[in-house]
This record gives C-alpha cells, structure tokens and sequence, in this order.
C-alpha cells in the first residue's frame, strides 16, 4: 500500500509533465491557428507592389512628353486637379500617390507638383466611400444615413487636406525636412535589383517602356486587392459596440483608432468603407467618426512611404513626410482648439447637401467640375 508521500510524489510529477507540454501544445495550436493562405497572400500583394513600383518608375520616364504637354502638369493646381481625377480614374488614392512618386522620380513634375498630385489623390479616394453610400441608396436605404458618412469624409478630407497644403508647401519651400530621410538600405536595395530589375528588363525586350508604367499600375492596384484580401475579418457585436461606447464619444480616441485601423490596414478606402455599414446599423454617429476620418487621413500615407523608400529617392520621402506632418498639424489643431464649431460646421454642410435633391446635384456637379478647372489652370 503506497504511503501518502507516494501519492504526492506522483502528483508532483504529473503536474511537472504537463508544464512541460503545456508549451509545445500551445504552440501547434497557434501554428494551426495562422492563416497560411492569408500570409500568402500578404507576401504576394508585398512582392506585386515591389514589382509594380520597379515598373512604373521604368515606364514614367517616356511618359514626360505626354504628361507635360497633353496635360500640361507644371505646378501644384493643376497637379492637384490631375491626382484628384485620376484617382477618380482608378477608384483609388494609393496607386495615384505612387505613380506622382514616379513621376518626381522621372522629372515629369517638381517636388511641389508631386505633393500637390498626391494630395488630389486623396481628395479622389475619398470619393470611393460616396460612391458606396451611394450602392446603399439603391438597394433601398435611408439616403441622410447612407449618404452623409460618405459626404463627411470627403468634406472632412478637403478641407483639412487643403488647409495642410499651404503648411506643407511651405515646408518644403523651406528645406526644414531635408534632413529627414529613411533608405533601404545597402543589402535590401542589392536584393531587390537581382530580384526585379531582370524582370523590367525582360518586358522590356517586347515592349515600349511607356507600357511599363500602365502595367506597374495594373498590378500596384492589383496588389492593393490581394492586401485587403488578407486582412482578418472584423465583426462587431452589440454587446462590443455597449462596452465601448464610452470610448466612441471621446475625440481623441477615435483620432487614434482612425490612425491604428489605417495603419494596420494600409488603405484609407478599407479604414473608411466601414463606417457606411456601421452608420447604416446605427453602431456609430457622423458626429462621432470626424476625428477618426483625421486619424486615417495621416496613416494611409505608409504605403506612400514605403514607395519613397523603394525608388531611393530621398527628395520623394520628403513630400511624403510633409504630406503626413501637415495633416497631422491642421487635425491636431482642429481637435485642439476649434473642434465643436468644426463639427456643427461639418455637419450642417453634410444636412444641406442631403436636404433634397437639387443640393445633392450640384455637390455632385462641383466635385466633379472643380478638378478639371484646377486641371486647366
């Protein structure tokens, strides 16, 4: 008959098997619990962006003469005019951000140029989120609820992208950024020219070099796709929204979950688009996302970075950190100071272009008319 210091002895040792195992059975569970195809994507959409990035800035050169000359592209109003309707073009911001990126690159435009082409880009992939609003009114939805989350973010976007313009023009005028600058790095830029630049080459054997650029824009958009793609699924209960709603009415804090969501997902168009089914079920008010639309108006500037980074161009990294520090200042300024008044501003606008129909039209009319005055300019 075993004593009682035996059976001590043998729980002792069972607990000290089992936290022995314990981690190797927490990790099988977390290596079956990644999703391998969603890595698989996430690094397929990386290497297409490399690519096309390699690609446009190729093909960018020999599109200087059309550019130029078509369009005549020669300083940042009419810049402005041309990102804001090309992103109107490609339903995106991200890409138009970066083919202005290639043409600074190519010397097609100066550095205010580009600036001012990657901020109409912005102004354009804001249109996205109308359009969206605009699928719910026709499957039957309230148009004031459906419509007014899509007119306040463009409205927001203007106006704080706008005002940052005169701030980051002056930035750049003054060279204070200059010294400001992240490289690839020796071993990174070597990997990706025996990597990628073969691959130029080859379509280049068969093709004009203009073509690259239309190709690197297919796939950049392409790659942006696949990103969102493996980006996990976000579901929102009830009972999440009652725990936090606290939270929601703090301007703060929506500014950065704006900027966290952005960050995360790479795309203003994705950090965005939630708020449609969000405002639709009642889960957030317009008053409530404005600080949290400044928020993901800095962050979606990353994948710009990371362009800048990739054609090793210091002078491009530049615009691009403007771009961000600009809006940074004009939204921090806003949530500091004027933030109430800019509310009820921004949410009577939003009232008076959904009032009825013939303001509706002509909103509609002026953001796509104003582009191509700027574009003329």
């Amino acid at each position: 008959m075993s004593s009682p210091l035996d059976k001590k002895e043998v729980v002792a040792n069972q607990l000290e098997r089992a936290a022995l195992s314990l981690p190797a059975k927490t990790q099988q569970r977390l290596w079956q619990r990644i999703a391998w195809r969603k890595v698989g994507i996430f690094l397929l959409s990386l290497f297409l962006f490399i690519l096309a990035i390699t690609l446009m800035k190729e093909g960018a050169r020999d599109l200087g003469p059309l550019v130029r000359d078509r369009f005549a592209i020669n300083n940042p109003a009419n810049s402005l005019g041309f990102g804001w309707l090309f992103a109107y073009v490609v339903m995106s911001g991200s890409p138009v951000a970066a083919a202005a990126l290639t043409f600074f690159d190519a010397g097609i435009i100066n550095q205010l140029g580009a600036f001012a082409m990657i901020t109409g880009s912005r102004l354009g992939a804001s249109f996205i989120v109308l359009f969206i609003g605009f699928i719910y009114v026709l499957r039957g939805r309230n148009r004031a609820n459906s419509l007014g989350m899509g007119l306040l973010s463009l409205i927001v976007t203007a106006t704080t992208y706008l005002a940052g313009m005169v701030i980051g023009l002056f930035l750049l005028n003054s060279h204070v950024l200059a010294s400001f600058q992240l490289t690839s790095g020796a071993i990174l830029t070597s990997i990706m020219d025996r990597i990628f630049d073969p691959i130029a080459a080859f379509l280049v054997s068969f093709l004009p070099n203009w073509s690259l650029f239309l190709i690197g824009l297919g796939i950049i958009m392409l790659s942006f796709n696949l990103f969102d793609k493996c980006l996990p699924e976000m579901t929102l209960k009830e009972s999440q929204v009652g725990r936090v709603s606290r939270l929601i009415y703090r301007p703060w804090v929506m500014f950065l979950l704006g900027s966290l969501i952005t960050l995360i997902s790479m795309s203003v168009s994705v950090s965005l688009s939630i708020l449609v089914p969000l405002s639709q079920r009642g889960f957030v008010r317009r008053e409530n996302v404005i600080p949290y639309i400044m928020g993901a108006n800095i962050t979606t500037f990353i994948d710009t970075l990371l362009a800048a980074v990739l054609l090793k161009n210091p002078p491009a990294f530049t615009i691009v950190l403007a771009e961000m520090l600009s809006i940074t200042i004009i939204s921090v300024l806003i949530l500091a100071f004027i933030y109430h008044r800019y509310e009820r501003a921004m949410l009577r606008l939003v009232a008076w272009i959904t009032d009825n129909n013939r303001h509706l039209a002509l909103f509609m009319c002026a953001i796509l008319i104003v582009p191509l005055i700027l574009l003329f300019l």
